[in-house]
């Protein structure tokens, strides 16, 4: 027997979220058969954003949707997007794949479960910075960019990337201090910094999937991070012709720690 669960906005379609499957078949043909047997008085089910994953492995980095399943397989529908809200922010610099993942407040260690994910998956560059210390998308793309290419020419805040960019976020090259004032903490949710090739960050997707919120809309961390950070009106108002004076202060910040 193969079983399905659905979670997210995949239930929505179904009066269940797990259904029972007694015959084999591939994944390509599952998604067929749960899109007819959907009821009348339910929603469509909808296979063009979800992730498929196979006892906890994403269907992209086995054989896709020619991946068989068998007796015994647990199969969790994932939908990429939920609630009219991204759950992922992907982008690439400097032809690094790069995602961005909202982590909810847990009442488990998160420093716990970052040393397992990057045990996991030693092939990605994996940090977690607290939600509050990132003002926007943007912010977070452009600090990473800085960190990216500081270990191109050799010029890292420390010897791991991961801890740059903990520290670029924290504004000091401070190890223990970029820790304690922007590192993750069980009752703040966070941003997940993920680096590598797509497959492996869909097939950690699939495993933390549970514990992820919606990335957008972000909230409005603007006057937290000007008080943590000691910004004032007159630093802002020298940032000329600028969109955003308090993101390029940030980003600047950044930059001249590598001095």
């Amino acid at each position: 027997m193969i079983t399905v669960k659905l979670l997210g906005g995949a239930k929505r379609s179904f009066p269940s979220d797990k259904l029972s499957i007694e015959n084999s078949m591939m994944v390509s043909d599952l998604l067929v058969f749960l899109q007819g047997s959907v009821p009348k008085n339910m929603p469509a089910f909808d296979t063009r954003n979800i992730l498929v994953a196979i006892n906890g492995i994403d269907s992209s980095v086995l054989q896709g949707g020619d991946t068989l399943l068998k007796d015994g397989d647990v199969v969790s529908i994932i939908p990429v997007v939920h609630g009219g809200s991204k759950t992922r922010v992907s982008f690439c610099i400097s032809n690094h794949n790069v995602e961005l993942i909202r982590l909810g407040k847990t009442d488990d260690d998160p420093i716990s479960l970052l040393d397992s994910l990057r045990t996991r998956f030693p092939d990605l560059i994996i940090q977690g910075v607290r939600l509050q210390y990132v003002l926007n998308v943007n912010h977070a793309k452009r600090v990473i960019g800085i960190s990216l290419e500081a270990r191109k020419t050799g010029t890292l805040l420390s010897n791991k990337i991961e801890t740059d960019i903990l520290m670029r976020f924290a504004g000091t090259r401070q190890i223990n201090d970029a820790i304690n004032k922007v590192g993750l903490q069980k009752d703040q949710d966070s941003i997940l910094v993920l680096i590598g090739k797509k497959s492996l960050i869909n097939k950690l997707f699939a495993v933390i999937y549970g514990m992820t919120k919606p990335i957008t809309p972000f909230p409005n961390n603007a006057n937290f991070i000007k008080k943590e950070f000691n910004i004032t009106k007159k630093e802002l108002d020298c940032v000329v012709l600028s969109k955003d004076p308090l993101e390029d202060l940030l980003v600047e910040r950044s930059a001249v720690l590598l001095h």
